[in-house]
């Protein structure tokens, strides 16, 4: 008999609760063993709750049980998390998680502990929620050399943008509308400036190019200064404003990873994805390109990829579900600065300075544009490049700036 033990009752925790009892007898017949919720440990009581009897507050029972041999971590955060998954480690159980500020700050010390005292450490659905992505990188896509990852990471990000390219509200009106909800925090901090949606190319990108890659290294912005201006200018260009973490593997095996709002070209299957849907696109020597698709958050689906990591710790007790990378150093990423690309400028600028630092441009037009405002499409360059350009031109005034 496998007995599994919950840390944290919130959205995802009593989620899993609810799949490994509702779903149980599938469970044991895809694991051939019994799989039982013996523990939840959260610093609340809930009486009314159907798994009321499963509360404790103190997690060296769980620590002390023999009985159990899987973990699940929902507390969130990066540090009672880490304590409580170094001490389950430990005492030699499994630990699964959906915490990716953990995975994506201490997944190499972690996975090396696991290691350590034959145990598994699994994290499906730190990146992508109900979506696939962990397996088939470190699976599927083995035989492939990966050379990119680009996603949609963020479902309230994805939800916000969608809500003014459809609605035309405006970020603060749709980030409203997506509190009220349910789909974002009422600190949607990490969210809107992107630190979710680092930590989750962190995590992809260690695991498809083979050193951790914290989220110090990437460079992040987010989501909140892009205006309805923005969007209406990408509109007239047939392009649509996504939030976007990239991976990029250089030749020289060092990675360049960022998170950045990018116009995306309407034809793109990503430009499609829209709400709070996630798709994650890897491209492989062998295989091409794949895109993953799928609800990027959520009580149930994310869930569903917990569970799927507890059956696999489950089905491994003896042997153990390997997962790794190699450790990180400064010498794993280099800055984006050498991707080149068409950038979108919006600037108080005259049309003929810009044709005078640029040469042909696309200019872009919108409804309501106010005297003096040009935006504009660059041919490919680099950023320095770009600023280089922009640094040049007299009586500028740069608005907004997008890959």
């Amino acid at each position: 008999m496998v007995k599994v033990a919950i840390l944290g009752f919130g959205t995802v925790g009593s989620g899993v609760a609810e799949v490994l009892t509702k779903n149980n007898a599938h469970i044991e017949e895809k694991v051939h063993n019994s799989v039982q919720l013996k523990y939840i440990l959260d610093v609340r009581d809930f009486p009314d709750s159907p798994f009321g009897d499963k509360i404790i507050h103190d997690f060296a029972l769980i620590e002390n049980d023999p009985e159990i041999n899987v973990v699940v971590e929902t507390i969130g955060g990066a540090r009672i998390a880490k304590e409580f998954t170094e001490r389950a480690l430990r005492a030699g159980k499994s630990v699964v998680t959906s915490n990716k500020e953990l995975v994506a700050t201490h997944g190499y010390d972690l996975m090396q502990l696991a290691k350590e005292h034959d145990v598994s450490y699994l994290f499906e659905a730190s990146v992508g929620g109900g979506i696939p992505i962990i397996r088939p990188l470190s699976q599927c896509l083995a035989a492939n050399e990966l050379t990119e990852i680009c996603g949609i990471l963020n479902g309230t990000t994805n939800y916000i943008l969608t809500r003014m390219i459809k609605a035309g509200l405006s970020f603060d009106a749709a980030l409203k509308e997506a509190q009220q909800n349910g789909y974002a925090e009422q600190d949607p901090t990490a969210d809107i400036e992107g630190h979710d949606a680092c930590r989750k190319i962190c995590i992809l990108g260690s695991l498809a190019f083979g050193r951790h890659i914290y989220p110090g290294q990437v460079p992040t912005e987010g989501i909140t200064r892009v205006t309805l201006a923005d969007v209406a200018y990408a509109d007239a260009c047939g392009r649509k404003v996504k939030l976007l973490g990239r991976a990029i593997r250089r030749e020289d095996g060092r990675v360049m990873a960022y998170v950045a709002p990018h116009l995306v070209d309407g034809s793109a299957p990503l430009a499609s994805v829209e709400a709070v849907f996630n798709a994650i696109t890897v491209k492989g020597d062998a295989i091409g390109d794949v895109m993953f698709y799928g609800p990027g958050a959520g009580k149930l689906p994310t869930a569903s990829a917990v569970v799927a990591d507890v059956m696999d710790a489950a089905k491994h007790l003896k042997t153990r579900k390997y997962m790794s990378w190699g450790p990180g150093g400064d010498d794993v990423t280099t800055p984006p600065d050498g991707l080149e690309s068409a950038w979108y400028v919006r600037a108080e600028a005259g049309t003929d300075a810009v044709r005078a630092a640029f040469g042909e441009v696309d200019f872009l037009a919108r409804s309501g544009a106010p005297a003096g405002e040009t935006a504009f499409l660059t041919a490919a360059m680099t950023r320095p490049a770009l600023d280089g350009k922009l640094a040049g031109m007299k009586a500028l005034s740069v608005i907004r700036i997008l890959d």
